[in-house]
Parts: structure tokens; C-alpha cells; sequence
């Protein structure tokens, strides 16, 4: 039986990717590339977490990330070429340059210092992927295609954006509350809420009928 569970495990197709969320406060991440690029990127981090400790690199940076600076004080940014020693410490990099063999460059040096990259615009390059991100309050769904269509994953991140209801970071609170106040073992636990969020399936399956 358990063998089983393997193969089917195995046989399964699509998107392979293992989805995460990293605490960026407790790593260091590397963005090297100071244009739009690398603006982007910056962008998307702290978008998502504004306790990011990032150092960009770039021997030209645009004024927009310099101004991103003066908002998020854990952004270092350092005018000058890439060099392999600014992987030092760092857990993450992210090469956002329109230089290919730039990006390559960076890409090698990575993986010779074990730290996962992103290289920009080349899929097959990559470690991990920067997905679409729908948030609402506490609540946040991460999108990917594969790498396919990042404008699809734009539109089903606006999609969800609407659906989801703006009081979603109470509804949180409130389970938060009541895993807090409940007493037995993990897999009790796990029952009890698995009947109290049941509505929710439920009321899914109301609207789907009316």
C-alpha cells in the first residue's frame, strides 16, 4: 500500500514547484542590477515584507530604488560593479540586470557559494521563482504558472483580489481565538476547526447553486 502511494506520488503531472514563504528579516538577500529591473524586485520585496534586510549592487541605481531607500532603512544600496564576494552571508540573490552574461556570471558564482538565485527573464536558471501575491491582511495566496504566463497569474491575482472579502484578517483572529481556547491534542485540534471553517466550503457550494 505504501508503495503505491509513492508511485502515484510519482506519476503526478504539472506544476512541480514547492511552494514557501521565507522570513526575509532573518535572511540576507542580494539584488544586483540598479534598473528597472532591479527596481521591480525591490519593489516586490518589501511590498511584501517591510523588514527585508536587502543589498542591491548596481553601478548605476535609478532614483525611484534610492527614494525606496529613504522608506525601508534595512535597503543597502552599494554604487559599483557586481563582485563575487557580495555573495558573502547571503541566502538568496536575485540578478536583475540586462546583461546576460552578467546574470550568468552571478548565477555561477551562486551556485559554487550555495545560495539560492533568481535570474531574471531565464527561467532555467532559477532556484525559486517570485510569485503573484494576493494579500488581504494576514491572508496571503502565492500564484505561479510555471513560469508560463506571468500575465495570467497577474489576472487571477486580481481575480482573487476581488472575491476575497476585506474583513478577512478578522475572521483569522477569531480562529486564532479559538485554536488559543481549545483543549486536547493536535489531532482533536485540527478536528474542531476543520468543522467550524466547514461553513465556509458550504456557503461556497450555496452561491454555486443560487
Amino acid at each position: 500500500m505504501e508503495n503505491l502511494k509513492h508511485t502515484e506520488l510519482d506519476d503526478r503531472k504539472g506544476n512541480q514547484l514547492f511552494p514557501v514563504f521565507f522570513k526575509l528579516e532573518h535572511l540576507q538577500v542580494l539584488v544586483v542590477g540598479g534598473g528597472f529591473v532591479g527596481l521591480e524586485k525591490v519593489k516586490a520585496i518589501y511590498s511584501n515584507c517591510q523588514n527585508a534586510q536587502v543589498t542591491l549592487v548596481a553601478p548605476e541605481i535609478k532614483d525611484e530604488i534610492r527614494a525606496l531607500a529613504l522608506d525601508y532603512p534595512l535597503l543597502k544600496l552599494v554604487q559599483r560593479e557586481y563582485d563575487k564576494a557580495d555573495l558573502e552571508g547571503k541566502a538568496l540573490v536575485i540578478a536583475a540586470t540586462s546583461i546576460r552574461e552578467l546574470n550568468k556570471q552571478v548565477h555561477e558564482d551562486a551556485r559554487k557559494g550555495k545560495v539560492l538565485c533568481n535570474i531574471a527573464d531565464t527561467p532555467e536558471l532559477c532556484d525559486f521563482y517570485l510569485s503573484s501575491v494576493v494579500q488581504k491582511g494576514d491572508l496571503k495566496i502565492a500564484i505561479s504558472t510555471n513560469g508560463k504566463s506571468p500575465t495570467f497569474a497577474k489576472r487571477m491575482r486580481e481575480m482573487l483580489e476581488e472575491i476575497l472579502p476585506d474583513g478577512i484578517t478578522k475572521i483569522l483572529d477569531n480562529l486564532n481565538q479559538i485554536r488559543e481556547k481549545l483543549r486536547g491534542d493536535f489531532d482533536y485540534k485540527v478536528k474542531k476547526l476543520d468543522e467550524i471553517t466547514s461553513v465556509l466550503k458550504e456557503k461556497d457550494k450555496f452561491d454555486q447553486n443560487n
